[in-house]
């Protein structure tokens, strides 16, 4: 048996909305039959497109062979068929569109961040709760193969005691003037909620809790190294947000993390974001995909000599951790868990409060570069 769930989609016409939600989550799961339950029925997924640009929204439309959009919010959320709301707008507007959504009675999945700032974010998890609606965050970070490969390597108790996590991530977004930038420009202006720190500290937070623990305290410096960009139109404007973000963080059991993440660095590393756990017993370096190891049995001893030129390459002393599984598209993934969630109340533990705890690490990041002092991560 196969039914039918109404889904609207706010902010599709944006990058992460059309590509990831839309067409590689939404659209993909329809494709394949729709979403399955525990007693063997199909959920299709309806998508009603909600964005500001009728035009654009008409457009995509036309293009997927999707029946409903619309520039009326209100409209959506009063057709009682519709029982999810997904906001993946510029974050400035998610706060005041998520709470329309609850007072409509909606299960909300949404973006992250989830708000601006920790009294928004924890607001809209006390106003799901007292409405007794389904909420949930996106934390696609955690469905990655490289990421699942070491979590695997986590729980199998490969490193030992695990001592530090190294983090880099980022790229060279270009500034828009001899070629086109391939990020939207409000992510360069804090008025609209841009900024490296808000952006990438609630990854982060997730990454780390669910994989080594809880955080203790943050440390971090912020800067903005590209201080005048131009945007999608040929205009030039003030980049009044962070690009970069450079962390230290204490995990509960002593572990230390540092995650260096900016958009004005060029890549020399084999993906875009890597990991390095490096444990008693063993270390691992873990990416988007792959994911290495090398066990305390068969760790070099390299000696320092800076007379003579190294006659080894250190990287053919790891070995490559195996797939043993079918990854499928994290967004995806996730999407069909809290579509189960909402329908037959399965686990899904990433919601508006998981969602909280991010934008509180971000806030206490911010607050920690404009201090410069390092800050305790409280409970919320």
């Amino acid at each position: 048996m196969t039914t039918t769930l109404g889904v609207i989609m706010n902010g599709v016409t944006g990058r992460m909305g059309h590509r990831q939600h839309l067409l590689r989550s939404v659209l993909a799961i329809n494709a394949q039959g729709g979403v399955a339950l525990s007693d063997g029925e199909k959920v299709l997924l309806r998508p009603v497109l909600v964005g500001r640009n009728a035009a654009k929204l008409a457009e995509i439309a036309a293009e997927h062979g999707i029946e409903d959009h619309t520039t009326d919010l209100d409209a959506a959320l009063a057709d009682p068929e519709n029982l999810v709301y997904f906001d993946a707008q510029v974050t400035r507007a998610r706060v005041k569109a998520i709470l329309r959504a609850i007072e409509a009675g909606k299960h909300v999945y949404t973006e992250k961040p989830t708000a601006e700032s920790v009294a928004e974010a924890v607001a809209l998890a006390e106003a799901a709760t007292a409405a007794g609606v389904k909420n949930g965050v996106v934390q696609d970070k955690l469905f990655l193969p490289g990421l699942l490969k070491l979590k695997r390597l986590v729980d199998g108790g490969f490193f030992g005691r695990i001592l530090s996590v190294r983090g880099e991530f980022g790229y060279w977004v270009f500034e828009g003037d001899w070629q086109a930038a391939q990020r939207p420009s409000w992510n360069y202006r804090a008025e609209d909620g841009g900024g490296m720190t808000l952006d990438m500290f609630p990854h982060w937070q997730y990454v780390m809790e669910n994989l080594f623990g809880p955080i203790r305290s943050v440390y971090a410096q912020t800067t903005t190294h590209i201080p005048a960009r131009v945007d999608e139109n040929g205009r030039a404007y003030d980049a009044t947000a962070d690009d970069a973000a450079y962390g230290i963080f204490e995990l509960e059991g002593g572990i230390i993390a540092q995650i260096n993440s900016s958009w004005s660095v060029r890549v020399n590393r084999d993906e875009l974001v890597e990991f390095q756990v490096d444990g008693t017993e063993g270390s691992a370096v873990a990416g988007l995909r792959g994911c290495r190891i090398q066990h305390r049995s068969t760790t070099p001893k390299p000696v320092w000599n800076p007379d003579l030129p190294v006659t080894v390459s250190f990287r053919d002393g790891w070995q490559e951790v195996p797939d043993n599984a079918e990854f499928d598209n994290g967004f995806k993934i996730q999407w069909e868990m809290f579509v189960r969630h909402v329908l037959e109340d399965a686990p899904f533990p990433h919601d508006f409060a998981a969602g909280a705890r991010g934008v509180q690490l971000a806030e206490l990041g911010l607050r920690s570069a404009a201090e410069g002092r390092r800050l305790t991560v409280g409970a919320l």
